[in-house]
């Protein structure tokens, strides 16, 4: 999938913004509160490119928390992803008081990253493209202090039969259409659309969660516009310093 995003960098928000109806910050802001984020904490953002959720959780802190002190580190396999990523955020004060890190790097293998190191980590709409989320799921556990925090948005499985009807029609039918109206790069916005198509259904994958070592509570998910997309939330246990 790095070739596809390369093509898409720069129009990758535009893009989601309208394909979404504009529900794509709404999307991103709820799954921040449904997080609600400690002051003081340290982030790391995986497949975070373009800092949609950077900015999310930071303006939560600054507005909810009153902090000043939390710090975002965003790791994205993709450079064109990253660059768009600095320059949205080039004049803000996060980026003047050294908040925002950036670190190209393989969900797969964050090497860089030390363990218990993160007091939470987020991936949004990043886990579908991930070959081996097992080994994902593995370095998020890794890098993270006991107690902390896994979450990650991604794309669910509608449950009330007419509104799925809809919704496969727009991503099978209609996606296709306004791609081509609106990018030359419409084959590759397909691809990028349709890894999400194939990703598991919500009950399954909060089980790989906690194959993984996380704690999830309740069904461990949150459900957002009936389904459309998924918050999944996971806790590193506090009583071991390592997976067993």
């Amino acid at each position: 999938m790095n070739d596809v995003y390369s093509d898409i960098a720069e129009e990758y928000t535009r893009l989601t913004r309208i394909i979404s109806f504009g529900r794509d910050a709404w999307y991103k802001t709820s799954f921040i509160k449904e997080m609600a984020p400690s002051p003081g904490e340290k982030l790391l953002d995986v497949a975070g490119g373009t800092c949609e959720i950077t900015k999310c959780y930071l303006s939560y802190q600054d507005k909810v928390n009153r902090d000043r002190t939390s710090t975002v580190h965003v790791v994205d396999f993709n450079s064109g992803m990253l660059s768009a990523g600095k320059r949205r955020l080039a004049d803000t004060q996060w980026m003047r008081d050294g908040r925002v890190t950036f670190a190209q790097g393989d969900a797969e293998n964050l090497v860089d990253i030390p363990d218990n190191s993160f007091d939470a980590y987020t991936i949004s709409l990043g886990m579908h493209n991930l070959e081996n989320k097992d080994k994902a799921l593995a370095e998020a556990y890794r890098v993270l202090k006991p107690g902390g925090r896994f979450a990650c948005l991604e794309y669910g499985v509608v449950e009330v039969p007419v509104l799925q009807a809809v919704w496969e029609w727009y991503w099978d039918r209609a996606l296709p259409y306004i791609f081509r109206a609106l990018t030359t790069n419409h084959a590759s916005f397909l691809k990028m659309v349709r890894s999400g198509r194939s990703f598991p259904h919500q009950r399954e994958f909060v089980k790989t969660i906690r194959n993984a070592g996380f704690y999830c509570h309740g069904q461990g998910y949150e459900t957002i516009r009936h389904g459309m997309m998924i918050a999944y939330f996971g806790i590193k246990p506090k009583h071991t310093l390592q997976k067993e």
